[in-house]
Order: structure tokens, then sequence, then C-alpha cells
């Protein structure tokens, strides 16, 4: 018997990011990053609410083989992302690095510029423009 086969064994574990009305831009402007990334389904809130409209109730994407699910939040909350909790790229090519690099940190925050830092030759570290925070790594 497997770990994933036992009774009360969660079915999944995935990344879940909570938006305050960008979901969807999000999700299109990650997926648009990566050559397989995709939005898988999505599921948004209709007049009868309990969120705005239109807005993203429930989505899933892919990046990389990796699925995220994510929402627009309609609670207000006193938190949004923090750089305590990153998503990690690691990449065979510099030129993918750093064009990943450039586009997740367009319109965001450097945290660690592209470098050597000893424990990686070429490595960066960014908050996007949603507040999302990526470690980039040159294997």
């Amino acid at each position: 018997m497997t770990p994933a086969s036992l009774p009360g064994m969660p079915k999944q574990i995935a990344p879940f990011l909570m938006f305050t009305g960008d979901a969807e831009q999000a999700m299109t402007f990650y997926t648009s990053l990566f050559d397989d990334g995709r939005i898988v389904d999505i599921t948004r809130f209709g007049a009868e609410g309990p969120g705005p409209q239109g807005t993203v109730q429930f989505a899933r994407f892919s990046l990389a083989g990796q699925e995220f699910l994510c929402t627009d939040t309609f609670v207000t909350h006193g938190f949004s992302f923090t750089p305590s909790f990153s998503i990690w790229i690691e990449t065979e090519s510099e030129d993918e690095l750093g064009r990943l690099f450039t586009a997740l940190g367009d319109g965001g925050a450097q945290l660690m510029p592209l470098d050597d830092y000893g424990f990686s030759r070429r490595f960066g570290w960014v908050n996007d423009r949603y507040g999302v925070s990526w470690q980039l790594n040159l294997a």
C-alpha cells in the first residue's frame, strides 16, 4: 500500500493563490510565460454572488507541469502575498532565466537581482505585479 492510497490521506496538495480581483489577469500572464502553461478550468461568481459577478470563484492553471489553484477573494483581509512563500523556478539556460526574471519582475519589485550568491551561480528573486513572489535559479 502506498502512502497516497492510505485512508485519510490528502487527494491533492497544490499552491493556492488568493487574488483580490485580478486572478484571471495573473493566470493569463503566468501561462503566457511557459510553453506548456494553460488555464485548466475556471468558475466565475454569478449575479447571485457572493463575490462580484464575473470574478474568479475558483480556477486551476498549470505551469511546467505544476498545477496551481486560485480565487478572487471577496472578503477584505489584513494580509496579502508575502515573499516568505514563493514559487521556485529552475531553468536550464541563462537566457530563459533572464527572460522569466525580466517578465515576472516587470511592474513588481526585485528582492534579489540576478547574480552569483555562492549557493547558485545565477539566482534572482522578484515579487511580480500581483504581489506573488518568485525565486529563479539556473540549474
